[in-house]
């Protein structure tokens, strides 16, 4: 299987109907997403935004676990290491009414607004969130994004005094991390 077969079904930006095409698995392609949004194809990275873009459309996570690159007609497995996506960039929009909603970027240029849909979420495991996309596929954030959006949250205290850090976007608040307790917080001396 060669990727420029794959990639001729691309011919726009529009959203490709991936959970419309269910073909037989063709197999695995030697193609790895590391954990830090990198793709690989046979050991060689893949570099050339266009090629990576079409590929990051293409794929579904499964209810299995894995990672697929599906066309109409083929179906084949990948790996990935962590999460096949990266936020890179996160910008707030002012919308009308005077709601704010931020924008996150990957490294494919795929953008997501954070809202009801589109939310972060923070594993048990980890400090820095993800964020739930399109056909079972999730971004993490990079650490200067994760940055970007730490220095923008606000802190709200809950009835039980624990400090959520987060962000409000598209109506809805997104935490940036576990909730913390008031009384375990440093303050640094005036």
């Amino acid at each position: 299987m060669s990727l420029e077969r794959l990639l001729t079904v691309q011919t726009d930006d529009q959203p490709l109907p991936l959970e419309r095409w269910n073909p037989a698995l063709s197999g695995e392609l030697d193609i790895l997403v590391d954990r830090w949004g990198a793709w690989w194809h046979e050991g060689a990275a893949v570099e050339h935004p266009r090629v990576l873009r079409a590929l990051s459309r293409l794929l579904r996570r499964e209810k299995d676990g894995h990672y697929y690159l599906v066309t109409p007609v083929e179906k084949w497995r990948i790996r990935v290491e962590d999460y096949p996506l990266l936020i890179v960039d996160a910008a707030c929009q002012k919308m009308p009414g005077g709601d704010s909603c931020w924008v996150l970027t990957t490294q494919t240029g795929e953008h997501a607004t954070l809202n009801g849909d589109c939310c972060l979420v923070t594993d048990e495991d980890t400090e820095i969130p993800r964020v739930n996309l399109r056909h079972g596929l999730s971004a993490r954030l990079s650490r200067q994004c994760w940055y970007h959006l730490v220095e923008q949250a606000e802190c709200v205290e809950d009835d039980q005094g624990r400090l959520h850090m987060g962000l409000h976007s598209g109506g809805h608040w997104h935490a940036l991390g576990a909730p913390m307790d008031a009384d375990d917080i440093q303050t640094p001396p005036s």
